[in-house]
């Protein structure tokens, strides 16, 4: 992470802008404000990523914003068209100065975020073409490369993760979302937090899915199991399917369009 933050900071006086990919299931998780401090005076767009997996909630960042922020989903050729207008205004005035000089300028853009916010999948979907390698899963971009495109060039860079988690709560939003690398974390302790905001947050959504209408975490895991069927022999829950099923549920969206970050958490990470 650290190399990352270097190679980053290097880059910066290359790149006439900044576009911050987000989740907008957490944008105030996926939000490091080290990244949009190293950006200086540079203009940022922010990309709310994901946007078909969020519920309206992820409107009042858009707000707060105001015309630096998109909401997209990368996987839909439509927003293309939304991002390449964003880039547009942002650098209107710049590109004006230089045709009034005579220069046709390419700007240079870094794509920015935490991991498995989509931010090779943004740059596949303004390139056209896959020109950078993608996966749902957290640290698939290893290196930097610029790519070309119309009228300006993109630097993909690898996801960097805040360098410490003040906020508990956040850092579990990352995990649900799988920006943390699954391999590092307890299955066990995500799927019954998960469970626990999501009944705090969307009970009927649990109750439609898994039957759950109340008790402890456990209780609610039980209720998984038992909706799904998910059986050892003699009886026993098959806690560990009934885990990976609740996690795999709610980024799939099967669970339906959540939003985890309150407007207090987006307010705070902004500080706006």
């Amino acid at each position: 992470m650290t190399k990352a933050m270097r190679m980053m900071e290097a880059s910066v006086p290359l790149a006439d802008g900044i576009i911050y990919v987000l989740d907008a299931r957490c944008p105030a998780a996926s939000f490091n404000r080290k990244l949009l401090k190293m950006a200086g005076n540079k203009p940022v767009l922010y990309v709310l990523n994901k946007a078909d997996l969020a519920d309206e909630r992820a409107d009042n960042l858009m707000r707060l914003l105001g015309g630096n922020a998109v909401k997209i989903n990368a996987a839909n050729a439509g927003s293309k068209r939304v991002i390449s207008s964003a880039i547009d205004r942002l650098v209107a005035e710049k590109r004006e100065k230089s045709l009034a000089k005579g220069l046709t300028k390419v700007f240079r853009f870094m794509v920015v975020g935490v991991p498995n916010t989509g931010k090779s999948t943004v740059i596949n979907l303004l390139a056209g073409s896959k020109r950078t390698v993608t996966g749902d899963k957290a640290g698939v971009t290893r290196g930097k490369q610029w790519i070309r495109l119309d009228g300006f060039e993109l630097l993909d860079t690898p996801g960097t993760m805040p360098p410490a988690f003040d906020n508990q709560k956040l850092a579990l939003h990352l995990a649900f979302v799988g920006s943390i690398n699954d391999d590092i974390l307890d299955p066990d302790d995500i799927a019954l937090e998960l469970l626990g905001e999501l009944y705090e947050k969307y009970p009927a959504r649990l109750e439609e899915r898994y039957g759950v209408t109340g008790g402890e975490k456990l209780e609610m895991l039980d209720c998984v199991c038992r909706r799904r069927g998910f059986m050892l022999r003699g009886g026993e829950y098959d806690y560990e399917r009934a885990e990976r099923a609740v996690i795999d549920d709610f980024r799939k969206g099967r669970l339906g369009r959540i939003t985890l970050d309150t407007p207090a958490d987006l307010t705070e990470s902004f500080k706006l």
